[in-house]
């Protein structure tokens, strides 16, 4: 039997732990619709997540004949393009493409960046309130701080931020087949941008990450001019969409809950505990990629045929009350906390240190420049995107102190 859940409503993304429950309550697996891909079966728990991420021989991106189980027969060729990248392979071909750029993902390299991304979040918190009151804390100050750390790590000019803001809000918005065709233009303005770079770089020769695909290209790496087009487009939206709403959402939960925000300001040493539990909580990513099923399986007491499909539920392994002590509550001091917001198995997200610091840098510059910031508009005008999949704020009003009161008034 199909499950029926909106996986893009408002009161699912308000709350998530009653849709999660009652999957749960059918089962371990249970199979439901999904927008964009239809029937398709997911997992409930974390410990089933965990196995179907681990087993990829079981359980892959693609099939023998190299079909990707995301892609749908109308999608645009520029779709399976762009799905080319590290994240839609099985190995050995993911291997081969992540361990070039995996060097400049790694703890040491990355803990490097925190003084200037520190830096950067206390610009960017002096800047929110520059074209008046309230200010959109997403598009004024949880986007551009990612994105303005991903442009620098892959030598995009920061010039150029504006017309990548515009770009990936314009396709991480759709929740059909109709708005997602509506978002085509968006990605082949994206495509044709990073094409040239490319060319640029190619050429005249460059800095950052992208410069260094560019030279393992030249000497001969395993990389073809579409993988690195693709492996650019999944750096660069994956790089900062998910850690924008990772921050914004973290803000949401600190303006709703004073006590909890007086706490972390207390002492900021506690962001790093703070920031873990804002990942299991909020779960940005709230569905890995479908994957096939290579063999007739028994998982969790369903029986999987070869060909089915398969998604992996991560917030519901966050919200597993075998995995973590009252999932619905939000504990700033959780320990032990065992969410897999970052997956896990081959695909564990490249990015997880980045995001961590980015997080916390955020945190701790906005409150520390504005240690009144309250919402500006009633907590329940707060809107999430409809786009399954992803928990995303749409605009998060904020202002400072007295002015906030008397908006919301």
């Amino acid at each position: 039997m199909t499950l029926q859940a909106d996986f893009a409503s408002q009161d699912y993304f308000r709350d998530p732990t009653a849709a999660v429950e009652k999957l749960r309550t059918a089962g371990p697996v249970v199979e439901v619709r999904f927008p964009l891909m239809g029937k398709v079966w997911t997992t409930t728990t974390q410990a089933l997540a965990d196995r179907v991420l681990k087993d990829t021989e079981t359980f892959a991106m693609r099939k023998d004949d190299g079909t990707l189980a995301g892609l749908q027969w109308w999608m645009p060729p520029i779709v399976r393009t762009l799905s080319n990248s590290m994240l839609s392979m099985d190995e050995p071909d993911h291997k081969r493409l992540r361990d070039i750029v995996d060097e400049a993902f790694r703890r040491r390299a990355v803990l490097e960046m925190e003084p200037h991304i520190q830096a950067l979040g206390h610009e960017l918190a002096d800047e929110l309130f520059a074209e008046g009151t309230p200010a959109d804390l997403v598009e004024r100050y949880a986007r551009r701080l990612p994105l303005s750390v991903i442009c620098e790590l892959l030598g995009l000019p920061l010039a150029d931020r504006p017309k990548f803001m515009t770009w990936a809000s314009g396709f991480t918005r759709f929740t059909g087949p109709i708005g997602f065709l509506f978002a085509m233009p968006n990605l082949y303005a994206l495509k044709r941008y990073l094409e040239q770079h490319l060319a640029t770089v190619r050429a005249h020769g460059g800095e950052g990450l992208i410069a260094e695909i560019v030279r393992v290209e030249k000497e001969g790496g395993r990389i073809s001019p579409n993988e690195i087009v693709s492996m650019v487009f999944l750096l660069l939206l994956a790089g900062h969409e998910t850690t924008t709403h990772l921050i914004s959402g973290s803000v949401f939960e600190l303006l709703r809950n004073p006590q909890l925000r007086d706490w972390l300001e207390a002492d900021w040493s506690r962001a790093d505990m703070a920031v873990e539990e804002f990942l299991r909580f909020i779960t940005p990513v709230q569905f890995t990629k479908p994957r096939y099923v290579r063999k007739d399986i028994d998982l969790g007491g369903v029986k999987l045929r070869k060909g089915d499909r398969i998604m992996v539920m991560l917030v519901a392994a966050s919200m597993d009350p075998q995995a973590n002590l009252h999932p619905e509550q939000l504990d700033l001091q959780r320990k032990p906390n065992r969410h897999i917001a970052f997956g896990t198995g081959i695909h564990f997200c490249l990015g997880h240190q980045l995001a961590r610091i980015e997080a916390r840098c955020a945190l701790k510059s906005l409150f520390q420049r504005w240690p009144q910031l309250t919402l500006a508009v009633a907590e329940e005008e707060v809107r999430f995107r409809k786009r399954p999949g992803i928990r995303a704020i749409d605009h998060l009003p904020v202002a400072e102190g007295v002015e906030a009161q008397r908006l919301v008034a």
